[in-house]
């Protein structure tokens, strides 16, 4: 709902600011104040085409905001904290949101949404959720079959939402497993290829059967046999130099133990040098243990096989493949080997896949048939229906020979909605042709069609605030009565905003405000003013009669506004 909107320097508005607030609000002023202005500024305040010549003559740019109450866990709020606006409680699970639009004479148009600055499209999106306005050459709401669908949809209750949400949530399944069947058919060729490649790359790896670490291993007894001779004389000399087998001179054994028995036989002199005797002995043991495992290292070397080191190069050579194909080490072809195997397995598969798939679509669509069938009969019905009670309210609202229609029609494939084409049609008169809306009638006429079918849709597909400019063009009398009443009914669920001319109308109304022009020099500005007590009763009788103090005017307009108090109840 729009608490208040304010206007600057937009066409002969100077600066307004309009309170709003919940009901009834009709706007009426003298022709060429401004009135339309008022449409103007909350189609440009929800996204609409920015038209640089509505700014006013002599201002840079025109400027509109509206704060709103909005619902704290609807659409619309949630869409204000994505976009990091503010919002202000305002009650219970309401908060408070401010909007603005500015246009300059440039072309440049910007809008700020709780405080930031907004892409337009921005406030064209949240005034889908907030607003239908309904005026002489723009029927905003309902104009698009989709949109009348669903309101048509609405109208008919919940069984057939129960039915809609049902064929949707199969309708998405059914797309779903045509897109996967799509992919496996259209890429099989690719699959099929990605499969030859996987096993021919597990065989073959299957074929080394390399294991974990084996690279290293392998390395490090490559190393060793390239090596072999220079190992052997190497630990050769070593245990010679231990323990000599040769005799020809002093080995490491023999002068330990030559310089143990030296101190041996003095170590009864001085108690000292036992621990140095007993050391001398373990250095012994240790000198002659690695004496033996010299003897056995260069034992081991002399019983490698001949032929091994091209067994190890070989062996080292088949890893190496495998390395540069699927490595870079052995720790990622045998990485690669593990996770190719459920993936061959998949592919495999592919066949049973598409065979599976094919029967599930079949299935899925013979029961989407059949909703759709449901869903056929569903809405045919509730089309009569809503054609009749709209077809009584335009009897009402001075079209008694119109006749609203609602077709209903087949379309050769299904959708996310069904099969259905649903079409708001118009026949202005007896003998004529069904048409679409836009086409059927005039813009006065068209803007009470609209009210006609907001009035019926109202309980099922409630919009927060609803504009109606000029719905009273062409009427007067008991007929712009019966336009005031459905009016007045329609603000008991929603915001109204009317720009009228007609006092019929106007009396109404829970809140009235005026557009004021005033010529300063060449220049001709106008206000809005709200109207209370003879201020209202005055300009009742200026839109009766063009004459705000005629005793007869001010009678009139008293007995008009009592007569719309009585009148505005449920009919």
């Amino acid at each position: 709902m729009i608490e208040e909107l304010s206007i600057r320097d937009l066409g002969v508005i100077g600066e307004a600011v309009l309170p709003l607030g919940p009901g009834f609000t009709a706007v009426t002023g003298e022709t060429g104040a401004g009135k339309t202005m008022v449409v103007s500024a909350l189609g440009l305040l929800f996204g609409e085409r920015a038209d640089t010549g509505a700014v006013r003559s002599s201002a840079s740019q025109a400027w509109v905001e509206g704060r709103l109450v909005i619902a704290d866990g609807g659409a619309v709020a949630e869409r204000v904290r994505e976009l990091g606006g503010d919002l202000d409680p305002a009650g219970a699970g309401a908060q408070e949101v401010i909007l603005s639009r500015s246009v300059s004479t440039e072309g440049r148009s910007r809008a700020v949404v709780g405080g930031r600055s907004a892409p337009i499209s921005v406030l064209s999106e949240l005034g889908d959720h907030l607003i239908a306005v309904h005026g002489q050459s723009d029927q905003l709401r309902l104009k698009g079959q989709s949109a009348q669908r669903g309101a048509l949809d609405s109208y008919a209750g919940a069984e057939l939402a129960a039915r809609a949400g049902e064929y949707r949530s199969l309708y998405d399944s059914w797309q779903a497993h045509a897109a996967e069947l799509d992919a496996l058919v259209t890429e099989r060729t690719a699959r099929i290829r990605e499969a030859e490649q996987l096993r021919a790359a597990i065989d073959e790896i299957t074929a080394v059967a390399p294991t974990a670490g084996e690279d290293e291993e392998l390395a490090e007894v490559a190393g060793r046999l390239t090596n072999l001779e220079d190992l052997r004389i190497a630990a050769a000399e070593a245990r010679e130099s231990m323990s000599s087998e040769s005799g020809d001179g002093p080995d490491t054994v023999g002068l330990i133990d030559q310089a143990r028995r030296s101190l041996e036989r003095v170590a009864h002199h001085d108690a000292a040098l036992a621990p140095i005797v007993e050391a001398l002995a373990e250095a012994s043991f240790l000198v002659s243990d690695i004496s033996t495992q010299l003897a056995s290292y260069g034992a081991a070397l002399e019983s490698d096989e001949p032929g091994e080191l091209d067994r190890v190069q070989e062996r080292r050579a088949s890893l190496t493949v495998l390395t540069r194909k699927y490595g870079p080490e052995l720790a990622d072809v045998l990485a690669f080997a593990a996770e190719a195997e459920p993936r061959l397995l998949e592919l495999d598969s592919d066949s049973d896949r598409i065979e599976q798939l094919s029967a599930l679509l079949d299935d899925e669509r013979s029961e989407l048939e059949r909703l759709a069938d449901v869903l056929g009969e569903l809405r045919r019905t509730a089309a009569v229906t809503l054609a009749a009670a709209v077809s009584d309210e335009l009897a009402a609202l001075a079209m008694p020979n119109a006749r609203f229609v609602v077709d209903v029609s087949d379309r050769d494939e299904l959708g996310s909605s069904g099969r259905d084409v649903v079409q708001f049609l118009l026949r202005p008169h007896e003998g004529s042709e069904p048409r679409p809306l836009n086409k059927g009638a005039s813009g006065g006429e068209l803007s009470r069609v609209m009210l006609a079918i907001e009035v019926v849709l109202a309980a099922a597909d409630p919009v927060p605030t609803f504009v109606f400019d000029e719905v009273d063009a062409g009427v007067g009398g008991a007929s712009a009565i019966e336009i005031g009443r459905r009016l007045a009914s329609l603000a008991r669920t929603s915001q109204v905003i009317v720009v009228t001319h007609l006092a019929q109308v106007a009396a109404f109304a829970t809140n009235h405000l005026r557009v004021e022009k005033d010529l300063d020099g060449p220049v001709t500005a106008s206000n809005v003013v709200q109207l209370t007590g003879d201020e209202r009763l005055a300009e009742m009788a200026r839109l009766l009669s063009g004459l705000p103090d005629s005793e007869s005017g001010l009678a009139h307009a008293a007995e008009l506004l009592a007569t719309a108090q009585s009148l505005a109840v449920p009919h």
